[in-house]
Protein backbone atom coordinates (compact mmCIF):
# COMPACT_ATOMS: atom_id res chain seq x y z
CA UNK A 1 0.00 0.00 0.00
CA UNK A 2 0.96 3.30 -0.82
CA UNK A 3 -0.13 6.52 0.72
CA UNK A 4 -2.70 8.42 -1.86
CA UNK A 5 -3.71 11.36 0.46
CA UNK A 6 -1.08 13.04 2.37
CA UNK A 7 -2.51 16.05 4.97
CA UNK A 8 -1.12 18.55 6.51
CA UNK A 9 -2.45 20.78 9.53
CA UNK A 10 -1.23 24.23 9.12
CA UNK A 11 -2.42 26.83 12.10
CA UNK A 12 -0.23 30.31 13.17
CA UNK A 13 0.89 28.97 16.17
CA UNK A 14 3.51 26.35 14.87
CA UNK A 15 6.05 26.57 12.03
CA UNK A 16 4.20 25.23 9.26
CA UNK A 17 7.49 25.22 6.38
CA UNK A 18 9.03 22.05 7.43
CA UNK A 19 5.80 20.08 7.26
CA UNK A 20 4.31 21.60 4.49
CA UNK A 21 7.58 20.83 2.31
CA UNK A 22 7.43 17.63 3.21
CA UNK A 23 4.41 16.82 2.86
CA UNK A 24 4.86 18.09 -0.61
CA UNK A 25 8.09 16.09 -1.30
CA UNK A 26 6.27 12.69 0.25
CA UNK A 27 3.10 13.35 -2.11
CA UNK A 28 5.48 13.63 -5.27
CA UNK A 29 7.50 10.36 -4.29
CA UNK A 30 4.26 8.24 -3.78
CA UNK A 31 2.00 9.78 -6.44
CA UNK A 32 -0.23 11.18 -3.72
CA UNK A 33 -3.25 14.08 -3.24
CA UNK A 34 -1.67 16.85 -1.09
CA UNK A 35 -4.23 18.70 1.13
CA UNK A 36 -3.34 21.26 3.39
CA UNK A 37 -5.48 22.49 6.15
CA UNK A 38 -5.43 26.04 7.24
CA UNK A 39 -6.64 25.56 11.04
CA UNK A 40 -7.65 29.01 12.78
CA UNK A 41 -8.80 28.07 16.30
CA UNK A 42 -10.57 30.28 18.63
CA UNK A 43 -9.97 29.75 22.18
CA UNK A 44 -12.42 31.40 24.05
CA UNK A 45 -15.73 30.13 25.91
CA UNK A 46 -18.56 31.64 26.38
CA UNK A 47 -18.40 31.57 30.36
CA UNK A 48 -15.97 33.83 29.98
CA UNK A 49 -18.49 36.62 29.02
CA UNK A 50 -20.68 38.23 30.88
CA UNK A 51 -24.70 37.25 30.21
CA UNK A 52 -25.70 39.07 27.03
CA UNK A 53 -22.31 39.37 25.42
CA UNK A 54 -21.47 36.06 24.77
CA UNK A 55 -22.67 35.53 21.08
CA UNK A 56 -21.49 38.68 19.71
CA UNK A 57 -18.19 38.23 21.20
CA UNK A 58 -17.71 34.90 19.84
CA UNK A 59 -19.13 35.93 16.49
CA UNK A 60 -16.33 38.83 16.69
CA UNK A 61 -13.62 36.33 17.75
CA UNK A 62 -14.67 33.97 15.02
CA UNK A 63 -14.51 36.66 12.30
CA UNK A 64 -11.16 37.92 13.00
CA UNK A 65 -9.83 34.04 13.54
CA UNK A 66 -11.57 33.32 9.50
CA UNK A 67 -9.64 36.73 8.36
CA UNK A 68 -5.86 35.66 9.62
CA UNK A 69 -6.74 32.19 8.87
CA UNK A 70 -7.88 32.56 4.97
CA UNK A 71 -4.42 34.94 5.07
CA UNK A 72 -3.06 31.77 5.93
CA UNK A 73 -4.38 29.85 3.09
CA UNK A 74 -3.26 32.44 0.78
CA UNK A 75 0.50 32.15 1.46
CA UNK A 76 -0.05 28.10 1.37
CA UNK A 77 -1.63 28.37 -1.73
CA UNK A 78 0.95 30.85 -3.43
CA UNK A 79 3.48 28.04 -2.06
CA UNK A 80 1.91 25.13 -3.64
CA UNK A 81 1.02 27.12 -6.72
CA UNK A 82 4.05 25.44 -8.53
CA UNK A 83 2.84 22.11 -7.92
CA UNK A 84 2.83 19.82 -10.64
CA UNK A 85 0.61 17.02 -8.95
CA UNK A 86 -2.75 17.03 -7.28
CA UNK A 87 -3.50 19.44 -4.52
CA UNK A 88 -5.73 21.30 -2.43
CA UNK A 89 -6.19 23.89 0.33
CA UNK A 90 -8.66 24.85 2.54
CA UNK A 91 -9.37 27.53 5.12
CA UNK A 92 -11.04 25.97 8.67
CA UNK A 93 -11.97 28.12 11.79
CA UNK A 94 -13.33 26.75 14.66
CA UNK A 95 -13.37 26.99 18.53
CA UNK A 96 -11.19 25.29 21.14
CA UNK A 97 -13.99 23.50 21.96
CA UNK A 98 -14.79 21.53 18.41
CA UNK A 99 -11.12 20.88 17.32
CA UNK A 100 -11.37 17.34 17.98
CA UNK A 101 -14.35 16.82 15.79
CA UNK A 102 -12.81 19.34 12.60
CA UNK A 103 -9.37 17.32 12.85
CA UNK A 104 -11.29 14.30 12.85
CA UNK A 105 -13.52 14.78 10.23
CA UNK A 106 -11.09 16.51 7.87
CA UNK A 107 -8.16 13.55 8.51
CA UNK A 108 -10.13 10.79 8.65
CA UNK A 109 -9.82 9.96 5.08
CA UNK A 110 -5.93 10.71 5.01
CA UNK A 111 -3.84 8.37 4.45
CA UNK A 112 -1.34 10.18 5.98
CA UNK A 113 -0.80 13.22 7.97
CA UNK A 114 2.49 15.50 8.45
CA UNK A 115 2.45 17.81 11.63
CA UNK A 116 5.34 19.44 13.62
CA UNK A 117 6.39 19.24 16.76
CA UNK A 118 3.47 19.92 19.36
CA UNK A 119 5.69 21.25 21.56
CA UNK A 120 8.14 24.68 21.76
CA UNK A 121 7.71 28.44 21.90
CA UNK A 122 4.41 29.82 21.07
CA UNK A 123 2.58 26.29 21.20
CA UNK A 124 0.12 25.91 23.42
CA UNK A 125 -2.47 22.96 23.88
CA UNK A 126 -4.03 22.65 20.93
CA UNK A 127 -0.98 21.67 19.15
CA UNK A 128 -1.01 18.57 20.94
CA UNK A 129 -4.67 18.39 20.69
CA UNK A 130 -4.60 18.34 16.71
CA UNK A 131 -1.71 15.24 17.06
CA UNK A 132 -3.93 13.21 19.46
CA UNK A 133 -7.63 14.21 17.11
CA UNK A 134 -6.19 12.91 13.84
CA UNK A 135 -4.66 9.50 15.89
CA UNK A 136 -7.61 8.58 18.27
CA UNK A 137 -10.23 10.09 16.45
CA UNK A 138 -9.53 10.07 13.00
CA UNK A 139 -7.53 6.99 12.92
CA UNK A 140 -4.95 8.28 10.94
CA UNK A 141 -0.34 7.46 11.38
CA UNK A 142 0.81 10.85 12.10
CA UNK A 143 4.33 11.92 10.81
CA UNK A 144 5.58 14.27 13.36
CA UNK A 145 8.89 16.74 12.61
CA UNK A 146 11.25 18.23 15.16
CA UNK A 147 11.44 22.08 14.44
CA UNK A 148 13.83 22.71 11.63
CA UNK A 149 13.51 19.17 10.21
CA UNK A 150 11.82 18.26 6.88
CA UNK A 151 11.94 14.86 5.56
CA UNK A 152 12.06 16.00 1.56
CA UNK A 153 13.00 12.15 0.28
CA UNK A 154 12.07 8.51 1.67
CA UNK A 155 13.89 7.51 4.65
CA UNK A 156 17.02 5.23 4.18
CA UNK A 157 17.64 4.03 8.03
CA UNK A 158 14.59 3.35 9.88
CA UNK A 159 14.07 2.43 13.10
CA UNK A 160 11.28 0.60 14.42
CA UNK A 161 10.08 0.81 18.24
CA UNK A 162 8.68 -2.87 18.83
CA UNK A 163 7.34 -3.66 22.28
CA UNK A 164 4.99 -6.25 21.30
CA UNK A 165 1.37 -4.00 21.35
CA UNK A 166 -1.06 -3.27 18.69
CA UNK A 167 -0.03 0.40 18.94
CA UNK A 168 3.52 -0.93 17.50
CA UNK A 169 1.92 -2.80 14.98
CA UNK A 170 -0.54 -0.66 13.45
CA UNK A 171 2.35 2.07 13.26
CA UNK A 172 4.71 -0.60 11.67
CA UNK A 173 2.12 -1.45 9.36
CA UNK A 174 1.02 2.29 8.53
CA UNK A 175 4.94 3.16 7.79
CA UNK A 176 5.46 0.01 5.31
CA UNK A 177 5.79 2.81 2.26
CA UNK A 178 8.79 4.04 3.70
CA UNK A 179 10.08 0.73 5.22
CA UNK A 180 10.02 -0.95 2.10
CA UNK A 181 12.13 2.23 0.88
CA UNK A 182 14.80 2.30 3.40
CA UNK A 183 18.16 0.71 2.97
CA UNK A 184 18.00 -0.24 6.82
CA UNK A 185 15.56 -1.65 8.85
CA UNK A 186 16.48 -1.65 12.92
CA UNK A 187 13.73 -3.42 15.25
CA UNK A 188 14.84 -1.81 18.61
CA UNK A 189 13.27 -3.98 21.89
CA UNK A 190 14.07 -2.59 24.89
CA UNK A 191 13.93 -5.17 28.15
CA UNK A 192 12.02 -7.85 26.18
CA UNK A 193 9.99 -9.40 29.25
CA UNK A 194 11.84 -13.14 30.16
CA UNK A 195 7.87 -14.80 30.00
CA UNK A 196 6.80 -12.84 27.35
CA UNK A 197 5.56 -14.72 23.94
CA UNK A 198 8.67 -13.79 22.57
CA UNK A 199 11.07 -14.65 25.42
CA UNK A 200 13.29 -17.28 22.91
CA UNK A 201 13.04 -15.22 19.70
CA UNK A 202 12.40 -11.19 20.48
CA UNK A 203 11.17 -9.35 17.27
CA UNK A 204 11.49 -13.01 15.05
CA UNK A 205 7.90 -13.02 14.25
CA UNK A 206 7.82 -9.27 13.12
CA UNK A 207 11.39 -9.24 11.56
CA UNK A 208 9.49 -12.90 9.60
CA UNK A 209 6.50 -10.51 8.68
CA UNK A 210 8.49 -7.43 7.66
CA UNK A 211 10.77 -9.65 4.74
CA UNK A 212 7.53 -11.25 3.65
CA UNK A 213 6.80 -7.46 2.64
CA UNK A 214 10.20 -7.21 1.09
CA UNK A 215 12.14 -5.52 4.25
CA UNK A 216 15.20 -6.83 5.66
CA UNK A 217 15.48 -5.79 9.53
CA UNK A 218 17.79 -6.33 12.06
CA UNK A 219 16.82 -6.71 15.67
CA UNK A 220 18.50 -4.96 18.55
CA UNK A 221 17.76 -5.94 21.82
CA UNK A 222 18.77 -2.78 24.23
CA UNK A 223 19.06 -2.68 27.76
CA UNK A 224 17.41 -0.15 29.71
CA UNK A 225 20.09 1.84 30.51
CA UNK A 226 18.46 5.15 31.18
CA UNK A 227 15.06 5.97 33.10
CA UNK A 228 13.16 7.27 29.93
CA UNK A 229 12.34 5.14 26.91
CA UNK A 230 12.35 7.80 24.66
CA UNK A 231 16.18 8.16 25.89
CA UNK A 232 17.10 5.45 24.81
CA UNK A 233 15.50 5.33 21.18
CA UNK A 234 16.95 8.83 20.37
CA UNK A 235 20.43 7.52 21.07
CA UNK A 236 20.01 4.21 19.34
CA UNK A 237 18.22 6.01 16.12
CA UNK A 238 21.32 8.79 16.61
CA UNK A 239 23.80 5.66 16.45
CA UNK A 240 22.38 3.75 13.51
CA UNK A 241 22.14 7.18 11.77
CA UNK A 242 18.81 6.84 11.72
CA UNK A 243 16.00 9.81 9.54
CA UNK A 244 13.44 8.35 11.05
CA UNK A 245 11.80 6.31 14.10
CA UNK A 246 8.21 4.61 13.79
CA UNK A 247 6.23 3.90 17.09
CA UNK A 248 3.36 3.06 18.53
CA UNK A 249 1.86 6.20 20.53
CA UNK A 250 0.05 6.31 23.97
CA UNK A 251 -0.05 3.07 25.34
CA UNK A 252 -1.02 4.53 28.67
CA UNK A 253 -4.13 7.08 28.24
CA UNK A 254 -3.92 10.88 27.00
CA UNK A 255 -4.52 12.02 30.34
CA UNK A 256 -2.02 9.76 31.95
CA UNK A 257 0.37 10.71 29.64
CA UNK A 258 0.07 15.14 30.09
CA UNK A 259 0.50 13.92 33.86
CA UNK A 260 2.89 11.93 34.40
CA UNK A 261 4.55 11.77 31.31
CA UNK A 262 5.33 8.70 29.45
CA UNK A 263 7.23 7.09 26.09
CA UNK A 264 5.29 8.82 23.88
CA UNK A 265 5.48 12.28 25.40
CA UNK A 266 8.87 12.51 25.66
CA UNK A 267 9.58 11.40 22.48
CA UNK A 268 7.56 14.23 20.69
CA UNK A 269 9.50 16.83 23.01
CA UNK A 270 13.53 15.30 22.53
CA UNK A 271 13.12 13.02 18.88
CA UNK A 272 15.81 14.85 16.68
CA UNK A 273 14.37 12.95 13.56
CA UNK A 274 10.86 12.32 12.29
CA UNK A 275 8.35 9.95 13.87
CA UNK A 276 5.94 8.31 12.44
CA UNK A 277 3.29 7.18 15.69
CA UNK A 278 0.23 5.85 15.52
CA UNK A 279 -2.34 4.35 17.86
Amino acid sequence: MNYKTIMTIISENAPYRPALDTARCLSERFDAHLEAVCLGIDPSQQGFYYAGASAMMIQDNLAQVRENTEALEAEVRQILASNVLPWSSTAVATQSVTLNHVVAHRSRFADLVVLPRPYGEGRGHESEAVIESAMFDGGVPVLVLPDEVSLEQCPSNVVIAWNESSESLRAIRAAMPFLQAADTVSIAIIDPPEHGPERSDPGGALSQMLARHGVRAEVSVLAKTMPRVADILNRHASDKNADLIVMGAYGHSRFRESILGGATRHMLEIAAVPVLMAH
